[in-house]
């Protein structure tokens, strides 16, 4: 942090480390820059994944940042190649949590990349005591998964992803 290997994160003062941290040379630890089209440029996806029940980085952060890329390439039209956000209800930081939270996003970034097909929705799946008890699609943002009103609401083939 900071450029400083020796830095103890116990020392930080918010009335004078939030501004340095914000500093250009110190950006690397707050990517908040919209702006990707240099990484887009070569070829680059951008898939990006949040917990509705995080409770350490609000998931509006997420989903405005997403926009901010989103309008930054001219709009969803001209981003659908390049940046995808899929929200997980139920899931805490970086997984757990009571929704299902086990999912693999590289195999779907690699079929992206490798073979040009965008993901529209990932299934992810929830698992209590090593059995899998719920799964669900994850939908490409800003739709959502809707249930289509038969079936268990723990499979995933009983939703479909909608607009809100």
């Amino acid at each position: 942090m900071f450029k400083d290997a020796n830095w103890d994160w116990k020392t930080f003062d918010f009335d004078k480390d939030v501004a340095r941290g914000d500093r250009p040379e110190n950006v690397i630890m707050n990517a908040t820059n919209p702006d990707m089209k240099a990484f887009f440029s070569h070829g680059g996806k951008l898939l990006l994944y949040h917990g509705w029940s995080d409770n350490q980085v609000p998931t509006l952060n997420t989903i405005k940042y997403y926009n901010g890329v989103v309008k930054n390439l001219g709009g969803a039209s001209k981003s659908m190649d390049n940046v995808r956000l899929f929200l997980a209800p139920g899931m805490g930081h970086c997984g757990g949590g009571e929704g299902p939270n086990t999912f693999d996003m590289t195999a779907a970034l690699e079929q992206w990349v490798e073979n040009k097909k965008a993901p529209e929705q990932i299934l992810a799946s929830h698992m209590t005591e090593g059995k899998v008890d719920r799964t669900r699609p994850l939908c490409a943002y800003p739709q959502v998964a809707k249930y289509k009103g038969t079936g268990s609401i723990d499979d995933a083939a009983n939703f479909s992803c909608k607009l809100p």
